[in-house]
């Protein structure tokens, strides 16, 4: 027999129980739709989180001052114990950095003539832009006079413009934080929500001595005394240079082991910190925490895979338990094919060719009805979904292969069946 041959003999077969072939591949037809479905959201995801870490930044560190010392302790950072000079050795004496900003923050309420909007603040050099990858819309960037000036100007964050000004270019309006009014120079580009689920776009930029002599400042000398959290969210300093964080940017993350190491030993040795003591600074490796979640996140999509695999395995039992009752009930069919010049490798192909329609019908419509899924799922969910071409191929490949692996064995039996005894079956 030819292939056309046993092909259309299996289609004639199974149009002959055409219901019992349908509800034999509604198995496969679950379980290919099941594992497009849970892929593409496992995918989703991970793009999504891709997509939250490249904003965060990978080739970066940042330094925060220590925990507060004493009978109350504080959190990380509370400690005031980095300063300019820290960075500038850090620039000057670390190879491989590429950016160093430094930074103080704090928050409060900004307001533009009726509207008011509570929101934090950042006091910033140069360096933080390129360092965090923001990018203008509107306005320019601080000019160089602003930097050392303490100029009372600000760049805002799209939420903060929205909410002050709706619709209208802010740049050249006046707006005030406390009892400081300020110039606004620009709007960030809309980066949405951050790393850790926060708002990113919810912040006013300040060049960095205006964060320190005029936010914070003002913020210390009406509600804390000097040394204590302002009422603006600020750590008032107790010297001028005192910064709040330090983020480190380097070329490329092989040099991330290196430049984190030299930085450590540079900074215990200008604090005068003695060997076995405890630092009182923290470095965190950003390109850790992407890791992480790389790792977590493949894993997620792997269990996915698993769970949805499952129900593949189950469809393929199924085919495989129907064919076994259709070997049962045509050996009489199978004697007389036998009896007129039928071998058994023949026979074997029919009944593999029969399980591999079962499973590739059912294949194609779980595929229709996986990417159908998937489509609403991203449409009227709100899982993240990227539909992949490879997962469509990968499936319809698992379909064809679930029908040969479970299709072998009903095969097998139905062509070692002896010709005369099939023959003299009553079915």
């Amino acid at each position: 027999m030819t292939l056309s041959d046993v092909l259309r003999s299996a289609v004639f077969s199974l149009r002959g129980n055409w219901l019992r072939s349908i509800l034999t591949a509604l198995g496969v037809i679950i379980g290919i739709a099941a594992v497009i479905v849970m892929v593409s959201v496992g995918q989703g995801t991970q793009a999504a989180l891709d997509e939250m870490i490249s904003k965060l930044g990978s080739n970066r560190l940042e330094v925060f001052g220590g925990s507060m010392r004493g009978p109350a302790r504080g959190g990380a950072g509370s400690q005031a114990s980095l300063t300019d000079g820290d960075a500038e050795a850090i620039r000057n004496e670390v190879q491989g950095v590429q950016y160093v900003a430094t930074s103080v923050s704090g928050g409060g309420q900004v307001v533009f003539a009726e509207k008011n909007w509570s929101t934090r603040w950042e006091g910033v050099n140069a360096d933080y832009f390129p360092v965090n990858d923001w990018q203008l819309v509107l306005g320019a960037e601080f000019s160089p006079r602003d930097y050392s000036s303490a100029n009372k100007v600000v760049i805002l964050g799209e939420t903060v413009r929205r909410e002050l000004f709706g619709d209208a270019d802010p740049v050249g309006a006046t707006v005030r934080f406390g009892r400081t009014p300020m110039r606004v120079v620009g709007v960030l580009a809309p980066k949405g929500q951050g790393s850790w689920g926060q708002d990113s776009d919810d912040i006013m930029i300040v060049p960095l001595e205006t964060g320190r002599r005029r936010l914070s400042a003002a913020a210390a000398a009406a509600a804390a005394p000097a040394g204590a959290a302002g009422a603006g969210g600020a750590i008032t300093p107790r010297r001028a240079d005192v910064i709040q964080r330090i983020s480190v940017g380097v070329a490329s993350a092989s040099d991330l082991p290196h430049v984190e190491e030299d930085l450590n030993a540079l900074l215990r040795q200008r604090h005068r910190i003695a060997p076995g003591a405890e630092d009182d600074f923290a470095v965190r490796n950003i390109a850790e925490i992407v890791n992480t979640r790389n790792q977590t996140t493949l894993l997620m999509s792997w269990l996915l895979g698993a769970v949805a695999s499952i129900s593949l395995i189950v469809g393929g039992i199924g085919i495989m338990n129907i064919m076994l009752v259709s070997v049962t009930e045509r050996i009489r069919e199978i004697g007389l094919r036998m009896a007129v010049g039928a071998g058994p490798r023949e026979i074997q192909h029919q009944f593999l060719a029969e399980a591999m329609l079962i499973s590739l019908g059912g294949g194609l419509i779980g595929i229709g009805l996986g990417v159908a899924g998937a489509l609403l799922v991203s449409k009227f969910g709100s899982l993240p979904v990227q539909l992949d071409a490879q997962v469509v191929a990968m499936a319809t490949g698992f379909s064809v292969a679930t029908g040969l692996f479970f299709g072998y064995y009903p095969a097998r039996k139905a062509a070692r069946l002896d010709p005369i005894e099939a023959l003299r079956h009553q079915g």
